[in-house]
């Protein structure tokens, strides 16, 4: 396994805290991985093997547990009482009112819980009613680019023929299991098929049940080939009107909202700038992963701006940030980033390679009046002047930025 600090940091920040730890993320982003490589090190700090109780909600082993009744009484059964113990308790969305059977074990048990789930609302109204105020959430995402180039050196150091790093990030995306060995594309969008494959079946359609999974991955399909526009539920029943095929505007509502909490999109509010309020219309979504993009439209030249605006917006995620669509008089900026303080504004573009383009992409962040970091982010590795303190960044450069920076 390649360790994935990012994620194995906070994990031990928060070692023995009264709180539960509930790892999230789209399934095949690693977050199984990240609790076994916990459990590693909880045995490497000389924390007991007996110590520790592992479950995995999605073996046959366990199918009897998937209750909140079940579940607690097959702990209770198996806990040694004298001694703290660490309960890591993986795909918990697995076990319905899960969340009465771990309020039920930190009231009458010494136990740490570590959690890790698919679905996004997991941590809900009934969730918050249970464990208000004691539970952290630690998201995890495919891999970033700099992890990326952590799995590829590990995998193959001395393969002097392999493409440009970035190139083939951008083709290939972030899934780990992708980048654990060699698959040439086709391969690998074939892998990620079966991943968004058992995402739509498991965590969308079972869970919501859909029983239109034809029109579902319909919207599916029109949210991808928008990727970087904004639209609303409205322009989707407009589409599909001109399809000839007639769907209620709650309907595509129900589905997107059922998409995000399987994370295959992420909604992204617009905010207006001067007006300094949320809009409720027009919001952009991205994919919670660019390869899920490919592995379902096939790789199309035409969104190649989309998609850098995918990888950009999940970069600023991963760094922890609240991301808006911004809107300044009748210009949009593709993203400001609000994190415990600190501001940043980004504009991504495909090519700085007109003086209408430069226009274009630097006058919105030169109207904005404050002086936090903005970026234009390309895919010009040549041009990288600063206009007026407006940074331009190749994209690669800005995805490696320090954390000090971003």
């Amino acid at each position: 396994m390649i360790v994935r600090p990012t994620y194995t940091n906070q994990l031990r920040s928060f070692l023995n805290k009264p709180l539960v730890k509930i790892l999230t993320g789209i399934r095949r982003s690693g977050k199984s991985t990240v609790l076994s490589l916990f459990k590693a090190d909880l045995i490497k700090a000389g924390i007991k093997e007996e110590q520790i109780i592992s479950i995995n909600f999605e073996s046959f082993t366990y199918s009897n547990y998937t209750t909140s009744k079940s579940l607690y009484e097959y702990i209770s059964q198996i806990i040694d009482k004298t001694k703290k113990s660490y309960l890591l308790l993986d795909e918990i969305q697995e076990v319905s009112d899960w969340e009465k059977a771990i309020n039920s074990l930190m009231a009458d048990f010494d136990v740490d819980i570590y959690l890790t789930g698919s679905n996004s609302h997991l941590l809900s109204s009934e969730l918050a009613t249970f464990l208000a105020g004691r539970y952290v959430e630690i998201p995890v995402y495919t891999l970033s680019y700099l992890e990326f180039m952590d799995f590829r050196k590990k995998l193959s150091p001395n393969d002097k023929n392999r493409p440009d790093p970035f190139e083939q990030y951008l083709r290939t995306g972030g899934f780990p299991i992708i980048h654990t060995a060699s698959y040439d594309t086709d391969s690998a969008y074939k892998v990620v098929r079966d991943i968004y494959s058992s995402v739509i079946l498991r965590d969308t359609v079972q869970r919501h049940k859909i029983r239109d999974v034809e029109l579902l991955e319909r919207v599916i399909k029109y949210a991808f080939d928008n990727i970087g526009n904004t639209f609303s539920g409205k322009n989707v029943a407009d589409y599909f009107k001109s399809q000839q095929r007639k769907l209620d505007i709650n309907t595509i509502y129900n589905y997107l909202y059922a998409l995000e909490g399987a994370f295959i999109l992420w909604r992204v509010p617009r905010y207006d700038i001067k007006g300094k309020e949320l809009l409720k219309t027009q919001e952009k979504f991205y994919a919670g992963d660019v390869s899920l993009i490919y592995a379902t439209m096939g790789y199309r030249d035409r969104l190649i701006s989309g998609i850098l605006e995918n990888i950009v917006f999940l970069e600023i995620k991963r760094r922890g940030y609240q991301v808006y669509v911004g809107k300044i008089d009748n210009k949009e900026i593709d993203f400001i980033a609000e994190k415990s303080g600190k501001k940043i504004y980004v504009q991504v573009a495909y090519k700085i390679d007109s003086p209408h383009t430069v226009e274009r992409e630097f006058t919105s962040l030169l109207n904005i009046d404050d002086q936090f970091p903005k970026y234009v982010v390309s895919m010009d590795d040549f041009w990288k002047e600063s206009v007026e303190g407006v940074q331009h960044l190749y994209i690669s450069d800005f995805l490696q930025l320090s954390p000090d920076i971003l």
